[in-house]
């Protein structure tokens, strides 16, 4: 595994961290922001947004890679 990948899933590990501890304040105070739903929603539209871009930017890297400069 390339170790740009792992910098993706470290990118994804904190997002997540970040909206489960967003979760948690929500439901400690639910008048005080988004509704639960509208911030999964949200999450899950983030993760798949930098999965696209990491699978993007991998395959890019790959053929940037691959060019001969003979």
């Amino acid at each position: 595994m390339d170790m740009d990948m792992f910098l993706e899933l470290k990118v994804i590990a904190a997002t997540a961290r970040f909206f489960r501890n967003r979760l948690a304040q929500i439901r400690a105070e639910p008048e005080a922001g988004y509704s639960t739903e509208a911030v999964v929603v949200i999450a899950l539209l983030v993760v798949m947004a930098l999965t696209a871009v990491g699978i993007i930017a991998a395959k890019v890297i790959a053929k940037a890679n691959s060019i001969s400069t003979n």
